[in-house]
């Protein structure tokens, strides 16, 4: 990793899981920047560079992206898909964070190349140990080329 800090980008709708999510995150200090963007329109521009996230030296590409799946304006199965078809987008690593534990929402988000299925855990605590754990293993223990 060369020292370079880490950056997350986090969509999601529900500001209480946001809240969590971004909270566990820095408790844990498993990223140096979380960015956070609440429906897939905003994703898309965060992504592509567009509009008010153009700087990035502000809105750096991420290195790992926790998408939810519902989301306004633009789905986040539609977020997925482009981002895995988009040779600049393509290589970051994208974890489907939902609560939805349908069968086809995981089959269509693995069509999409999404590279993990993860179910927001009802419970506290479980929800806290599984964002240490997911953020430990895609930024520290998984090797990557950046």
């Amino acid at each position: 990793m060369n020292g370079e800090p880490l950056t997350i980008l986090l969509v999601e709708d529900n500001p209480d899981h946001a809240e969590l999510i971004m909270r566990n995150m820095e408790d844990f200090q498993v990223a140096n920047t979380l960015s956070h963007v609440k429906d897939g329109q905003a994703a898309l521009d965060y992504l592509h560079g567009r509009g008010k996230y153009a700087d990035r030296q502000l809105f750096p590409l991420p290195h790992l992206m926790l998408l939810d799946l519902r989301l306004p304006k633009v789905d986040g199965l539609d977020v997925l898909k482009e981002v895995k078809t988009d040779e600049a987008l393509r290589a970051i690593p994208v974890v489907i964070l939902t609560t939805s534990e349908a069968e086809r929402d995981m089959a269509m988000a693995y069509e999409y190349h999404a590279n993990s299925y993860v179910t927001k855990p009802v419970n506290f605590l479980d929800f806290s140990k599984l964002l240490k754990d997911l953020g430990f293993y895609w930024l520290a223990w998984n090797r990557h080329p950046w």
